[in-house]
Order: C-alpha cells, then structure tokens, then sequence
C-alpha cells in the first residue's frame, strides 16, 4: 500500500493543513518569503503531520487544535532539518539544493530561528500552553540526541545503549510529541496520551533504525547512501557488528570509517556478521509492540490507517 492510499481518510484535512501551514509561516519580508516558497514546493512526505492528524482521528475528532498541533510540529521539523544541513555543511536535501546550499550557512540559521519563533508566536496566540511545554522538551531532547552524535562521530566510540540513546532523543521525541499532540487535540484522556507518548517513541525508534539501514541496502539496489559513512556515524548495523570481532578487526573498521575508505569492506562486513538481520529484528519488535498499542483502541478508519502507515515506515525504500 502507497501512502496516497494510507492518507485516504484524512485527505481533506491534508490538503485544508497545506493552506493553513503556508499560511501561518509566511512573511512580509520578501527574502523569507521567498526561501518560505521554495521549502513548500519541496516539502517531503509530511509523515509527521499525518500521525497528528491519525492519532486524532483515533482519540476522537478532529478539531481546530489538530491543525495548529500539525503546524507547529511541521514548523519545528522543518527548522531543524535546515539547521541540520548548516551543521552536516550538506548542500541537498530530498534530492534537491538544500536552503544551506543556496543562500548560504547565515541565512540558513536565520530562516531557521524564524521558522521556530514563528512556532513559538503561533503557540502563544493560540493559548496551545500544552502544545509549546511538549514542543520545548522534544527541542531540548533533539538538540541533546544531535550533540551527543556529533560527540560520538569524533571519537567513534558509541555502544547500543548510547545509540538508542540518541535515536530517542534525535527523532523519537518528535514522533511522541505528534502523537501526544493529537490526542490530545481530540480531548483524550491522560491514559491515553501517555499510551500514544509510548506509541510515538515505538515509531520514532523504528523510523530511525530504517533510515540507518538505507546506507547498507541501498548499495543492492545500485543507489548508495553514504552520507553516514561521510559525517562517520556508527549507526546500529555496524554497531552490532563490531561487538562480534576481536579488538584489531574492530580497530581496522574503524580507522576505514573515520578515514572514509573501503566503505564497501565496510558494509560488506556489516552482511557478513548479521548487522542488518539484527537491526530489522529489533525495528519489527518495535512495530510490534507499537501494533500492541493499537490494539487497545477501537477498530476505525484511523486505526487501520496507522496500521499500514507502521508498516509502511519500516518497508519504505527512501
């Protein structure tokens, strides 16, 4: 199933979000505006907005505060994600110029900072108190999770603790805060919240791991990935990997890595001591105790909705 198909049940209110967002983060300043143009017509799949808008849907309705709750998360990912190409110094995003790359490392951190105070105004006029308490501690988390990793990417010394560590903080907060968001956008009860704050994080874990494999299978499909390989981050695969060799094949692995070389001894390492097997074990575990979760909520349109959009998150190929 496509993700078209997924969204089926919440397209109206997908495309009424799309104004909305453009909306609210708009400028009279000509230059935002036009950096603000160029972000909307390159958008990605908006997956986040689309668990606001499920997790809503099944707590309840669908109200006003689902779409400002949708908004501001989209503001913050989107924030982030260009702040994030400033740090890496990465010139694409999604296959095209990232803001970094066009109008420079300056501008990019000011179009940044303008697209958060934009989520922090939204929140305040709105009253969304709720909203901006979740908001600020998933920011304070992800900044926390992106210090660390760039820490460990120096010294290249990360154990799974530490990875998953890091993958909660740097993408499974923000997860957790868009379920949290939705429900309660829809007046759900404290119960609930906390079992989609559980859900969210299942999510974002399970998210992350996939996107860490892409460097390892995208080499069999002709498409390598290196961008890990080139920012040195020991993601999962390797990590697991690594804990099965003696010290000097370790110390070789990781001198190839921080000198980015051999990269495909590398994964080819990675196969030979079930470093992928491992990590979608653990990424379908992860499903499955996010599918338990579901379970524990009336069939709907929704629910099914956040059944396949699980499945699809852990099968998709980008």
């Amino acid at each position: 199933m496509n993700l078209r198909e997924i969204v089926r049940p919440i397209d109206n209110e997908m495309k009424d979000f799309k104004i909305k967002l453009r909306t609210s983060i708009s400028s009279r300043n000509s230059l935002i505006d036009t950096v603000v143009s160029y972000i909307l017509k390159r958008k990605g799949k908006q997956i986040r907005p689309i668990f606001v808008f499920l997790t809503a849907g099944l707590n309840g309705k669908i109200s006003d505060s689902t779409y400002r709750a949708a908004i501001l998360i989209e503001i913050l990912h989107t924030a982030t994600l260009i702040h994030d190409d400033v740090v890496d110094d990465s010139n694409y995003r999604r296959g095209y110029f990232s803001i970094n790359a066009l109008w420079k490392s300056k501008y990019s951190v000011l179009i940044g900072d303008y697209l958060l105070s934009r989520g922090l105004e939204l929140s305040v006029q709105s009253n969304d108190f709720k909203f901006l308490g979740i908001l600020s501690n998933a920011v304070k988390q992800m900044s926390e999770g992106e210090i660390t990793q760039l820490k460990k990417s120096k010294s290249l010394d990360i154990d799974e603790d530490t990875y998953f560590k890091i993958i909660k903080e740097k993408t499974a907060s923000l997860f957790s805060s868009c379920c949290m968001m939705g429900a309660i956008s829809s007046n759900a009860s404290e119960e609930k919240i906390k079992l989609m704050k559980k859900f969210g994080l299942l999510v974002g874990n399970a998210f992350q791991i996939r996107d860490d494999l892409f460097g390892y299978l995208s080499f069999d499909t002709g498409k390598p990935s290196l961008n890990d390989f080139k920012q040195g981050k020991i993601t999962l695969p390797l990590i697991h990997s690594l804990s099965k060799v003696s010290s000097s094949t370790k110390k070789k692995i990781i001198k190839n890595l921080k000198n980015y070389r051999s990269i495909d001894e590398i994964i080819e390492f990675v196969k030979e001591n079930k470093g992928i097997e491992y990590s979608e074990k653990i990424m379908i575990d992860m499903t499955e105790k996010a599918y338990s979760i579901l379970n524990k909520f009336p069939d709907s349109k929704y629910k099914k909705s956040l059944y396949d959009l699980l499945d699809y998150t852990i099968k998709r190929d980008i």
